[in-house]
């Protein structure tokens, strides 16, 4: 099979390199800053430091570990005695898994291979995704045809065309060198790799807890997994957890030339591309780590009279849309977390304290009826309050905020042993979540980040969030769910880790890593030159001229220009020149903008006056066409890798849009 060879050794040299350099160095202004957090026994003797700051919990001094785990099954409980979940076993009878068959043809549907499976798909449209693909990616794809070939020959249907037929055919071959390519150049970016001792990449449990660890993002994350596997002997899934101290450790993430990508800055059109292809790597990523992914389906509800509890998401963000242009998550949603924000996260055991039971009932009565039409006051409402039904809102969605197709496989990262593939998982696993649930998870992950920054004033560290949180999300009325099985402290330890790891680490999960930029980059290169593939007398001839005709960068000229265009609205439109260079950032384009446009003495038109104040526009620079869709850039963007990178694509100076930070 003409499978690119995968960049297996590439992780090997940069964990070198960064390991050489991390013990004497000052921090890069490109790392994520981001301290340890102390063990729930160091926490509690940190609170005995400051008791004088607020009064003592004396339970949580005493016993810090068994309040957070009590806490835990006390919100465990609620959750199953609550209204709606006096029978989970009836509740769940619309959950079933999907019939023998039925998991893989969905899931080659996700993933954009269901042309795989069709009797009438188009040679090329099979091998533009395919050829995208790493070895160990691609090898998950031919697991679920085969799984998906077994169950149609168990119900005597005639299997579908083998995935490496597709690419041995002769479209297939002018599309995998390319792919090939791809696969290999963070290796070859990293020469030195074979020079690296093993013991830079040796497990965390092998050799103490680190004080940081480094994010490595250019080489696909099911192939780190292959390079730890075979070179470092990581164990799968081992039963046995290590013993923790509760300590998570400071995470660099290394920036490349093209900066970091987070969600909201790609069009829709490449993030559904994105998620197909996250897709794919998590699922050769839990193929590896002996992962169950298995989704669950459930049947549809009736959605109830109420206007917030109950609702789903997708329907009150329509709702809030004619009332809001441009939000993201609901507006009572929006509203709750505000309100808390102010009043509660310097609430001594806010989220753990229960409210009353019958000013919840009073209050969310009162909302329902009152809150689109303005008329309802948040000065009498308690912060335990407004917490149980911040907490109530998600329990009773009619879907799990995390979903429940990908609910039990959250759940699962609490079993895999390396920290850095825990967060891969959930680096996947968010990207592959609807539009509407990752908005509001994020908004909710700010807000407990927000509550656990005033520690010292509401007695509730990271920790002890965690273990409050974890049941109202991994618990869930319409998914069966492994939570309650088994030990019970191992359980409700497990579950509190990976809240934690959403908390701790929700500004590193909700970026694109610069392999599935990559692969998107090239699946829009191959799509773009499909026509060249349907007459194969003229194919060479129409890709000659294609790669003559790309504007591509001279390399004679060592400092090229680049024209960009200006659509600010109804302040600035036009166009301006600027110069490039190797060390061209975006930063320094919008600078250029700014001195040119905005704060030139013949231009008004830009400044925006503010409580008497100047102030200027919010602006991005954007790339749009080429190899991408749309991509708002980070400010931190070296332009001349950008212009090497995608020649063909325009850039734009535009407004940011108008909506809640995410």
């Amino acid at each position: 099979m003409p499978w690119g060879r995968s960049g297996s050794v590439a992780l090997l040299l940069l964990a070198g390199r960064v390991t050489g350099r991390a013990k004497a160095r000052d921090p890069s202004p490109t790392e994520m800053n981001v301290e340890p957090w102390a063990s729930p026994q160091d926490q509690a003797a940190a609170e005995l430091a400051h008791s004088t700051d607020s009064p003592p919990l004396q339970d949580q001094e005493q016993h810090p570990d068994k309040l957070c785990l009590d806490s835990f099954w006390s919100e465990v409980e609620n959750i199953t005695q609550g209204s709606g979940y006096a029978d989970l076993d009836c509740t769940r009878r619309d959950s079933r898994q999907s019939e023998e068959g039925e998991q893989e043809e969905q899931w080659l549907a996700d993933a954009g291979l269901s042309t795989l499976i069709s009797e009438d798909s188009e040679e090329v449209d099979n091998a533009l995704l395919l050829s995208t693909l790493t070895r160990t990616q691609a090898e998950a794809v031919q697991r679920r045809i085969d799984s998906y070939t077994l169950s149609l020959r168990k119900r005597n249907k005639p299997p579908p065309r083998d995935v490496r037929d597709i690419f041995n055919s002769p479209i297939a071959q002018t599309l995998l060198p390319e792919s090939a390519h791809g696969d290999d150049l963070a290796g070859n970016s990293m020469a030195s790799v074979a020079k690296t001792p093993l013991s830079a990449v040796t497990p965390e449990h092998q050799r103490g807890a680190p004080k940081e660890e480094f994010f490595i993002t250019d080489v696909a994350y099911c192939e780190q997994a292959v390079i730890l596997l075979k070179q470092a002997k990581l164990p799968q899934n081992n039963t046995q957890r290590r013993k923790e101290d509760g300590t998570l450790p400071r995470v660099i993430c290394p920036k490349c030339r093209l900066g970091v990508t987070h969600i909201q800055d790609l069009s829709h059109s490449d993030m559904k591309k994105v998620r197909q292809l996250a897709l794919i790597d998590m699922t050769a990523l839990s193929d590896l780590l002996e992962l169950e992914v298995k989704r669950h389906k459930t049947g549809k509800r009736k959605i109830p009279e109420s206007t917030l509890f109950g609702v789903p998401l997708a329907t009150l963000l329509d709702n809030d849309l004619k009332m809001k242009p441009n939000t993201t998550i609901p507006l009572f949603m929006q509203a709750l977390l505000t309100f808390l924000e102010k009043k509660g996260v310097d609430s001594e055991g806010i989220l753990r304290v229960p409210g009353s039971q019958s000013r919840i009932k009073q209050l969310q009565q009162n909302l329902e009826t009152n809150f689109y039409s303005g008329q309802v006051s948040w000065e009498e409402v308690s912060p335990n309050d407004a917490a149980a039904l911040l907490k109530k809102f998600i329990r009773e969605l009619p879907a799990p905020l995390l979903t429940a197709e990908y609910l039990n496989t959250f759940s699962a990262v609490r079993d895999i042993t390396d920290l850095k593939q825990k967060l891969h998982m959930l680096n996947l696993l968010i990207l592959l979540l609807p539009e509407p649930n990752r908005n509001t998870l994020k908004a909710l992950l700010e807000f407990l980040s927000k509550v656990v920054s005033r520690e010292k004033r509401n007695r509730m560290n990271l920790w002890a969030v965690a273990t409050i949180m974890a049941p109202n999300l991994f618990l869930h009325k319409a998914v069966p769910s492994r939570l309650t099985e088994g030990a019970e402290k191992g359980q409700a330890e497990k579950a509190a880790d990976v809240m934690r790891l959403l908390i701790r680490y929700q500004d590193l999960l909700w970026t694109i890593p610069n392999f599935l930029m990559s692969q998107v980059r090239k699946l829009n290169e191959n799509s773009n030159r499909r026509y060249q593939f349907y007459d194969r007398r003229i194919k060479n001839l129409l890709r000659k001229i294609h790669t003559d005709s790309k504007d591509k960068p001279d390399k004679n000229n060592a400092e090229p220009h680049r024209t960009v265009k200006i659509q600010v609205g109804d302040l600035v439109s036009g166009t301006m020149d600027f110069q490039l260079n190797i060390n061209a950032r975006a930063s320094d384009l919008l600078t250029q903008f700014q001195r040119q446009f905005l704060r030139s003495p013949d231009n008004g038109k830009g400044k925006i006056r503010r409580n008497g104040s100047v102030a200027y526009p919010d602006c991005a620079l954007y790339e749009v066409g080429g190899n991408i869709g749309e991509h708002c850039l980070d400010p931190d963007t070296h332009l001349l890798d950008l212009y090497n990178s995608n020649p063909a694509g325009e850039w734009f100076i535009k407004l940011k849009p108008n909506s809640r930070a995410l």
